[in-house]
């Protein structure tokens, strides 16, 4: 089979959905922004009326193809429309997931926006194969794996090819520290890749890196300038983020579009690595993305913190269960110590503690009401008695 050719090829990322422009607290832009490793400043002061500039764009982006185009006198995101345009003698290839997930292909579609999911087992680590094919053999000697926000890196990695002498390790399985897989350059056409996962995983993207091909690329990022205002690209972020834009342009058109020079790109001091729990531990090395701890305390070696293990198998996870070692869904609690009736060895209630004595309280109060009726009625026999001693005389 002949090489294909991918001509063209456009994203087009927040110029889709729009809302009503506003100008946002500073807190907001950063709580955005800090989602950014990476920005260029723009400067358009040659720029009379409201024009759409172009930016080039020559880096390549570690995680994802998102910006953020911030107004700096403003304070105000704008729309944007990033383009990418390659030439590129690139070998097909398809993937086979095993193991339970969903659609394989959305790992290969350059769409960042799908996803395939691996379904977590209740008590153990998840294990899937990913099972690349070729029409022809092909050399690599790096993957990426892009996440979906919110996920780990899975716990471990292995790559295997077929060659003409049977299987063969071109990785061993070892601990992923990063989303980039580097091995020495290896030919094959049948690649597999052996994941463990103890957090559930999702992945946008297989992003494979094919020695010999042929790639000649140009990346640039549009947006409508106003005269005198000076704007901030932000770029490379480590997961998705949603900004209030405003109405955009026809961004698409190659009507009336400046080219500018950006400056030099800069490392944002803003940005902060996104840690879901705040515990402190980054989620792609996080053991229990959604709970904190800080600790990472994995009793069971299942590659899932025990925070948000479910030792009981109840259902109800470890960080919420009141009784983490004796199933109990209802999570029953009568007297609010926050431990499970069923594991709660003494009850803090002086009636629980002692049975007997509701019973008791219930017969002396019963005693009181009758010895109070007797005095009553004695004291009414009483009053009657000396009200007809009186008629009587």
């Amino acid at each position: 089979m002949k090489n294909f050719f991918l001509v063209l090829a456009i994203f087009a990322f927040g110029a889709v959905t729009f809302a009503s422009a506003e100008q946002i607290p500073a807190s907001g832009a950063e709580a955005t922004t800090s989602a950014f490793q990476k920005y260029k400043d723009v400067s358009t002061i040659g720029v009379k009326v409201p024009t759409v500039v172009e930016v080039p764009f020559s880096e390549d982006f570690a995680n994802r193809f998102n910006f953020a185009v911030l107004d700096t006198e403003a304070n105000i995101f704008q729309p944007y429309y990033f383009i990418e345009k390659r030439s590129v003698a690139r070998t097909p290839i398809s993937v086979v997931v095993n193991g339970g997930a969903s659609v394989g292909s959305n790992m290969l579609d350059g769409d960042t926006n799908t996803f395939t999911e691996f379904t977590l087992p209740e008590s153990e680590q998840g294990q899937t194969q990913l099972i690349l094919t070729s029409a022809k053999p092909i050399t690599m000697s790096s993957i990426t794996l892009f996440l979906e926000q919110y996920v780990a890196l899975p716990t471990s990695i292995e790559i295997r090819v077929r060659t003409e002498s049977g299987e063969k390790i071109v990785l061993a399985r070892s601990r992923m520290n990063n989303s980039m897989v580097v091995f020495p350059k290896t030919t094959s056409s049948e690649w597999t890749i052996a994941l463990t996962y103890g957090q559930p995983l999702r992945i946008t993207e297989l992003v494979l890196r094919e020695e010999g091909a042929d790639s000649v690329a140009s990346r640039s990022l549009r947006f409508l300038a106003q005269p005198k205002h000076n704007y901030r690209v932000y770029f490379d972020a480590d997961r998705s983020v949603q900004m209030r834009v405003g109405e955009a342009g026809n961004l698409s058109s190659n009507t009336d579009v400046l080219v500018i020079r950006a400056s030099q790109s800069q490392i944002n001091d803003g940005y902060v690595i996104a840690d879901t729990d705040g515990d402190s531990i980054p989620d792609i090395r996080d053991n229990c993305v959604s709970a904190s701890n800080m600790d990472q305390v994995d009793e069971n070696a299942n590659g899932r913190g025990d925070v948000c293990d479910d030792f009981d198998k109840d259902g109800v996870v470890n960080s919420t269960d009141n009784c983490p070692n004796e199933p109990n869904l209802n999570q029953a609690d009568i007297d609010g110590d926050k431990i499970g009736d069923i594991c709660d060895k003494e009850e803090s209630r002086v009636t629980e503690k002692y049975t007997w004595l509701p019973w008791a309280g219930m017969g002396f109060a019963g005693l009181v009401l009758l010895v109070l009726f007797t005095i009553t009625a004695r004291s009414m026999m009483t009053k009657k008695v000396d009200d007809g001693g009186e008629n009587l005389g």
